[in-house]
């Protein structure tokens, strides 16, 4: 099994039956797969970035899980047929899902350079005293 993310959007004229009716489509052609629900955010009516289908918001879903590409295939296959489903999008995660595996966290170390400023503020200094010996010699 492998590892997906699928986010799509609803038209915002769905009621929210309508909205649980996709939701649970979706979950289900996962679990009849054989797949499992890994995390399921609905993110709500947000206003899209431009115009899709002459709609203006959309009701946003992103649903992460662990499946086959048969899986992933019929329910981009759903989307397609379906007129409130606006845009929809999946990206592969991982190759090889393992359920109990710890999450690996990626540390990216930031290196500040303090002493650089009081150097170059150093610098400033006698560039300006040197400007200023230079226009008045006395």
């Amino acid at each position: 099994m492998r590892r997906y993310e699928t986010i799509y959007i609803i038209r915002p004229t769905a009621n929210e039956d309508d909205i649980t009716t996709i939701i649970d489509r979706t979950n289900a052609v996962i679990e009849q797969a054989g797949g499992t629900i890994i995390n399921l955010d609905r993110w709500g009516l947000r206003k899209l970035a431009y115009l899709i289908k002459k709609e203006s918001q959309g009701y946003y879903v992103l649903t992460e899980y662990a499946g086959t590409p048969a899986a992933v295939d019929e329910i981009e296959r759903l989307f397609r047929i379906d007129e409130n489903t606006l845009k929809y999008m999946t990206i592969k995660i991982q190759d090889t899902y393992i359920p109990d595996a710890p999450e690996v966290e990626v540390e990216v170390e930031v290196e500040v350079e303090v002493e650089a400023a009081p150097a170059a503020e150093a610098e400033n200094q006698e560039a300006s005293k040197t400007v200023a010996e230079a226009v008045d010699p006395a």
